[in-house]
């Protein structure tokens, strides 16, 4: 039998010469020509099937009459899938034509073609073990051949548990998420996401909400980026069976300097409670806020700080705090005072607890922590300045979520397990040791982790409290993020936290000539002193004494009096020059102050003329809203959903323990506060160690907020996005090139991933 040559196909249609094999898959890699079999053609028996390929780069072919022909016309071609590894599934062709048909299944890996042995039926089962291509080819009795459409069978080794759903019916479900993306101007720009589905799902990608006509792929591709690519970036996949969206991820195009990480936004939440209504009072967390509040401003952070809270306070405050979180910011928060724990879960004791500790009077840690990492921040750090005793071993624990495996989260404890924390007075001034050494090297240029491992050293040398106090460090942060990395802001959602708090100075004139200007200066959020200080010249008076106090004895009045804090004045003149205070009047507990604030600036001074004293009285009014203006904002919050306070940190809603859990910290231990190196930790017990030294918070101290009260304000949870619509109608059948080399080391992170959920 004589033959012919022809040269390798290069056309995705079924040939006009004899289609003898199938033609070069639109999968394959334009870089490479795949080696295609070459299948002989018998003159009596038409095409033989289930014979061994052969490779080569032409074919030869009989030169019996053969031809492509409209007598067989596919009804049915088969469709790409996207499934994960193990999936069972079928691939369809059906073909009508004038005479009987035959079938014959393809496949080709990589660059080799061959034909499936024994796939001689219109259906081919699949058992999901790699991805693949194929075809399906139908001949009849007359020698007419046709070919289907290539089709891609893609195989997901790695996908996360409990994917895809047991009543899975074939729509889109994400498997891989974008990620945030930092890129120099005119440098490419990539973004992969991947999706299964049966049929297989098409991409579509937007930016801002506006799509983009050219992103059609799982891999976004942009050659050379522009300022105006910044934006947020998401893709919908979709296919017959309905669409599925993936996260959104913010990318920064050439305005963040060439460091490795950045911060969208750096924010922090400081909190130390000194005053307890049932415990013993503390004395180093007013100081240790304060300062931390000045260290962490001049790393970027914006932060509020707060003194003195009851249990609905605190939630308040953490509630502001969490709707102010977003994708790429660096959170901190920090507590300074009472608190224990119980089997790994950590409780914050308010100032208004009562005796015995209780879940459902205190604020829980974890949860707290739970909520700051479903806002997808790039780094969350929990530093808490107290005791951790046991306490009340046989109180259940209520149910809490275990944290996503994100790697982004950073625990600091100031004291380890079961044991105190101390703080050291030394004269008016008092300071958590724990505090004494973070100062030191927190403004380091270090990963975080390590900038705590140097303070735990620290403490560890301190033979003040050798043999009694050792930090501990957790965390899961597995990229080298550093309280000194740049802000690259993504957004304004935070624009307001810390900031605006001040209230401009005022002038104000006494009949006598004499003006005085008032200025109001915040040390922490909720606590702020008025500074009357009198203008030159000052011709008409002499020996001028001026004098500030609050009129009518309201509960505010009261509030005020009971909430007074000693030694604050002496860190107002660490900030201040002392002839800025020539009078200076101290308004605490801002939170509470329910009515206007009415202040009598009396001027007391001596006539030129006459030599006699006189007195001059002006009234000025302070708003409520602008004094407690942290409590009173409302802000939308940056992601939808919420959870009461009560809910989230209360009984039932306590992480890692449950309502009635005892934390650590036996009953008795004395509170922050003595003279010398008090641990903090619970009334009355005198930590291990030298004379003086007090536990912060131990079982018997108050947390704030009393049992019952249910605080106003909610903790935002999960996140919410107006998404654009996207028709799932136009599919298509045919994905783009396999991704699974580039998949594959994505694959721990994914089996630990939740449906959808995918973290920097």
């Amino acid at each position: 039998m004589s033959s012919i040559h022809l040269p390798i196909l290069t056309s995705i249609h079924p040939p006009i010469h004899p289609p003898i094999h199938p033609p070069i898959s639109p999968f394959s890699d334009h870089k490479s020509i795949p080696v295609l079999p070459v299948f002989p053609l018998e003159a009596h028996h038409g095409w033989p099937l289930g014979e061994s390929a052969m490779l080569g780069c032409v074919c030869s072919v009989p030169t019996s009459t053969c031809c492509f022909s409209t007598a067989i016309t596919i009804t049915e071609q088969p469709v790409s899938v996207s499934v994960p590894v193990g999936y069972s599934f079928t691939l369809r062709c059906r073909a009508q034509g004038h005479t009987s048909l035959q079938y014959q299944w393809f496949c080709q890996y990589q660059s080799d073609c061959c034909l499936v042995p024994g796939a001689t039926n219109q259906d081919l089962p699949i058992i999901a073990e790699q991805t693949q291509l194929y075809t399906c080819r139908v001949n009849d009795l007359h020698r007419n051949a046709v070919f289907s459409d290539w089709v891609k069978v893609e195989v997901h080794q790695c996908v996360a548990r409990g994917l895809p759903p047991r009543l899975w019916q074939g729509e889109p479900v994400i498997v891989l998420n974008p990620r945030e993306q930092r890129v120099e101007v005119g440098q490419p720009l990539q973004l992969q996401c991947a999706a299964m589905g049966v049929p297989a799902p098409s991409y579509q990608w937007y930016r801002n909400g506006n799509l983009l006509e050219q992103q059609k792929r799982k891999k976004l591709w942009i050659a050379h980026t522009k300022v105006s690519d910044s934006g947020t970036y998401l893709c919908c996949a979709s296919n017959s069976h309905g669409e599925h969206w993936t996260n959104a991820v913010d990318v920064h195009i050439g305005t963040c300097g060439s460091g490795k990480f950045f911060a969208t936004g750096k924010i922090a939440l400081l909190v130390g409670n000194n005053r307890y209504q049932h415990h013993p009072n503390l004395m180093a967390p007013v100081r240790d806020v304060f300062e931390l509040r000045r260290l962490l401003e001049h790393l970027g952070f914006q932060v509020v700080s707060l003194l003195d809270l009851n249990k609905a306070e605190m939630a308040a405050a953490v509630s502001q705090f969490l709707q102010l979180l977003g994708k790429g910011v660096y959170a901190i928060f920090y507590y300074a005072g009472h608190g224990y724990e119980h089997l790994g879960r950590n409780y914050m004791v308010p100032v208004d607890a009562p005796q015995p500790y209780a879940p459902e009077n205190c604020i829980s840690v974890q949860r707290i922590l739970q909520k700051m990492q479903q806002q997808q921040t790039a780094l969350n750090i929990i530093l808490l300045d107290t005791c951790r005793k046991w306490y009340n071993p046989g109180r259940a624990l209520s149910q809490v979520q275990p944290l996503e495996p994100w790697g982004n989260t950073v625990y600091g404890y100031s004291t380890s397990e079961d044991a105190e924390a101390y703080e050291l007075h030394d004269g008016e001034f008092s300071s958590g040791i724990f505090m004494k050494y973070l100062k030191k090297h927190i403004l380091q240029e270090k990963k975080v982790t390590y900038m705590l491992e140097d303070v735990l050293e620290d403490i560890g040398r301190d033979p003040l409290v050798t043999g009694k106090q050792v930090m501990e460090i957790r965390h899961t942060l597995k990229e080298a993020r550093a309280l000194t990395d740049p802000v690259c802001p993504s957004g304004a959602a935070a624009g307001h936290w810390g900031h605006g708090q001040e209230l401009p100075s005022r002038a104000v004139t006494f009949p006598c000539g004499a003006r005085v200007e008032l200025r109001f200066l915040r040390l922490f959020s909720n606590l702020m002193f008025v500074c009357a200080k009198p203008q030159p010249p000052l011709a008409h008076v002499t020996d001028p004494q001026l004098l500030l106090r609050q009129l009518a004895e309201t509960d505010d009045v009261a509030i005020q009096r009971e909430s007074c804090l000693d030694h604050v004045e002496t860190l107002l003149a660490s900030v201040y020059k002392r002839e800025e205070l020539d009078c200076v009047f101290q308004l605490c507990a801002l939170q509470k102050i329910q009515t206007d604030v009415v202040l009598q600036l009396d001027l007391h001074y001596t006539q030129p003329g006459t030599k006699q004293r006189t007195c001059e009285s002006l009234q000025t009014t302070l708003q409520q809203s602008l004094l407690r203006q942290f409590f009173s904002l409302q802000r939308a919050p940056a992601h939808t959903g919420s959870v009461c306070p009560q809910d989230a940190m209360g009984p039932g809603a306590d992480p890692k323990g449950s309502p009635g859990t005892d934390p650590k910290g036996s009953p008795g231990t004395d509170p922050k506060g003595s003279v010398g190196a008090d641990p903090k930790g619970s009334p009355g017990t005198d930590p291990k160690g030298s004379p003086g030294t007090d536990p912060k918070g131990s079982p018997g101290t108050d947390p704030k907020g009393s049992p019952g009260t249910d605080p106003k304000g909610s903790l935002g949870t999960g996140s919410g996005r107006s998404l654009p619509s996207s028709s799932p109608s136009n599919f298509s059948s045919e994905p783009e090139e396999n991704d699974e080399s580039e998949l594959g080391e994505l694959c721990l992170a994914l089996n630990q991933a939740g449906l959808g959920q995918d973290r920097p």
